[in-house]
């Protein structure tokens, strides 16, 4: 049985539901068998329903198609049609039967139509069949019980139906015929199996009910013509398909250069690529991570989307099954756990199949942010089930419909292109989502986010700002002139100065340079960032002072998105050493603080800045340099790459 204390309260109340749910199977103490409910002896009183919708997640997909049975008629509600006739048929019915209703059908149907009234009985055949003996989806149960065959519908099944509906989105009548007599086979079906099971479990009527034979019912729901259901449907509804113009017009994503790649576990295999410009993509196949990496140093792009998982579980330290944290953290992140609650099937990232991509992503993505390229982790069937796109499952060719119908042109429109590059294609759109503002990242503890499209946000509404800069330049300044207008006050040398004190040491520019150095080097200059941002949490408006390496501006870019501005603040050498003369008193010469290896990337970080100031002057012109160039709101920049090591 399964432990409901491991599973999220929601499922676990579904499934409390499920096992309780089929009043029907009361035990009899006399006679040890079941009785039956005198609600089911009366079918006018039972309803038999299955709804298809755009996919399997209740949380992103939507209902498609509602069909029910009750005495001997079937209807159907299609979305854009009156409800009234389905809601009234669910209220005034005693008994509802499904097949998996309760964690599927219920759920769609409630988040369509809110707190409806449902009949006081729920027959869940998924759970009773199971007592019965009978294991498996409802077409396998159908088969070993030699119900009737599906007739012209043998090759649909639950993704060919989502293709039927995204077919008939595209003016094909035809495909919403097929797409209902294949619901109404499963409500038959189900009136078949109810009968089958009922026998089993040798359930008897009270002395004054006899029990009817449903299956009878549903010889003449099969012979019902669908006919005018068709002719009485309403027009699908304007808008009803999200497009890349009208996601990302006028966000810093319209005219963005973002690269997407559908990433293999091992070199020796062909990962899918896309550069997209704006709404063009191109796209091929790539081999090696040099290969990748060069791609992405001639591309310049203001991110990249990798599909693969970019990090381990929260309390993990590697991807190895020997790792000391395997038993107690697991094989799955909170993002991995989170989609699944929300209905979408998702591999843990360090199931042993995956365990090889997880290693190479991580590794690809640290020598991309090397040279400080934001990077983020992205799933393209998360993200073409939230925009309506059919999967890869479906059919390449309506998964390449659907990127078209979305707006990207390019040439894999016309190409033969494989299911790869069209999933590099995807991954590259969720990469403009993450650069429009419009995303979710879903994360845990340690764990780096999953960016995932937000259909229903208009974007982000604060600011970080990120400044670069050589000794005495005026970082700091910048950053204090900031802090007076609001923004939050953090600087790296904070998180450094409390090491320094840990190790009895006093903190001063040498001991500064010298332990963040070795921080940089042992714990990573990511965690660094991560406790920098620690002393400024669920602040709105933040100034980060002291980006010193290209990962300080990939961290930063990657966890803020389009909120995240890169100032860098410039001056000349000679008055960049005049200034040092007068604040510095450790006796460490200008030219010795200004070479040290910890400012030895300064200058590759300014140019990945989204705006430079020149501070030559007073400090009254600097904070005016600021007010007017923190006006640009401009994207994360093309980035000027150097390396990727």
């Amino acid at each position: 049985m399964l432990p409901l204390h491991d599973v999220p309260a929601d499922t676990a109340r579904a499934v409390r539901l499920a096992r309780t749910a089929p009043r029907l199977a009361r035990p009899s103490v006399k006679r040890g068998n079941f009785r039956i409910a005198p609600e089911l002896a009366d079918p006018v009183q039972v309803v038999f329903l299955d709804v298809e919708t755009t996919g399997l997640s209740w949380y992103y997909d939507e209902l498609t198609l509602v069909g029910w049975a009750r005495a001997g008629t079937y209807r159907t509600y299609i979305t854009g049609d009156d409800p009234s006739e389905l809601l009234l048929s669910l209220a005034s019915a005693k008994v509802l039967v499904t097949f998996n209703g309760t964690l599927f059908d219920l759920r769609f149907l409630k988040k369509t139509f809110g707190d409806l009234a449902l009949p006081p009985l729920h027959v869940d055949l998924r759970y009773l069949a199971k007592r019965a003996g009978l294991t498996g989806g409802q077409k396998i149960i159908e088969r070993t019980l030699g119900l009737a065959e599906r007739v012209g519908l043998e090759d649909v099944d639950g993704a060919a139906a989502v293709v039927l509906w995204h077919r008939y989105l595209r003016g094909d009548d035809h495909s919403l015929a097929r797409l209902i007599d294949y619901n109404r086979y499963d409500v038959l079906g189900m009136c078949g199996i109810l009968d089958e099971v009922l026998d089993r479990l040798d359930v008897h009527p009270d002395l004054l009910f006899s029990r009817p034979r449903y299956s009878e019912q549903a010889n003449a729901v099969l012979t019902q013509s669908i006919a005018p259901t068709i002719a009485r449907r309403s027009p699908v509804p304007a808008g009803a398909i999200t497009t890349f113009a009208n996601a990302f017009r006028n966000t810093p994503a319209e005219g963005a250069t973002v690269v997407g790649i559908d990433l293999t576990g091992s070199e020796s295999r062909t990962s899918g690529w896309c550069v997209m410009r704006g709404s063009k993509a191109e796209t091929c196949m790539v081999s090696s991570d040099d290969e990748i990496c060069s791609r992405i140093l001639s591309e310049r792009p203001s991110v990249v989307s990798i599909d693969s998982p970019l990090s381990v579980p929260y309390g993990r330290i590697s991807v190895e099954d020997s790792d000391p944290g395997r038993d107690e953290f697991g094989i799955m992140r909170r993002c991995e756990r989170e989609l699944k609650r929300r209905g979408i099937n998702v591999y843990p990232c360090l199931l042993p199949s995956m365990q090889g991509l997880t290693r190479r992503g991580m590794h690809l993505a640290q020598r991309i942010r090397s040279a400080g390229v934001p990077v983020i982790e992205s799933y393209p069937g998360a993200a073409q089930d939230i925009m309506g796109i059919p999967r890869k499952g479906a059919g390449v060719e309506f998964l390449k419909q659907g990127l078209v119908d979305f707006g990207i042109s390019g040439p894999f429109v016309s190409a033969v292109v494989t299911h790869d590059e069209l999933d590099a294609i995807t991954s590259a759109i969720v990469g403009s989502f993450f650069l429009a503002g419009r995303f979710e990242a879903l994360r845990g503890p340690s764990e780096d986010a999953l960016i995932v499209p937000d259909l229903k946000s208009d974007g982000q509404d604060g600011m970080v700002i990120g400044i670069s800069g050589r000794i005495c330049a005026g970082k700091t300044t910048t950053a204090r002139i900031l802090e007076k207008r609001g923004f939050a006050y953090t600087r790296f040398s904070l998180v450094i100065d409390d090491e320094i004190a840990a190790r009895g040491e006093t903190a001063d520019r040498e001991s500064r340079q010298r332990v963040g150095l070795e921080i940089h080097n042992q714990k990573g200059q990511r965690w660094l960032c991560e406790k920098v941002l620690e002393r400024v949490a669920n602040e709105k408006f933040v100034v980060v002072d002291g980006l010193r390496f290209p990962e300080d501006h990939a961290f930063f870019a990657e966890r803020f998105g389009s909120e995240f501005v890169h100032l860098h603040i410039e001056a000349p050498q000679r008055l960049r050493a005049d200034r040092y003369a007068e604040s510095e008193q450790n006796g460490l010469s200008f030219e010795t603080a200004d070479r040290q290896p910890v400012e030895g990337r300064v200058a590759e970080v300014g140019k990945l800045a989204t705006i430079t100031i020149r501070n030559d002057s007073t400090v009254a012109k600097l904070a005016d340099s600021c007010h007017g160039g923190l006006q640009i709101t401009s994207p994360l920049p093309a980035n000027v790459v150097p390396s990727i090591g």
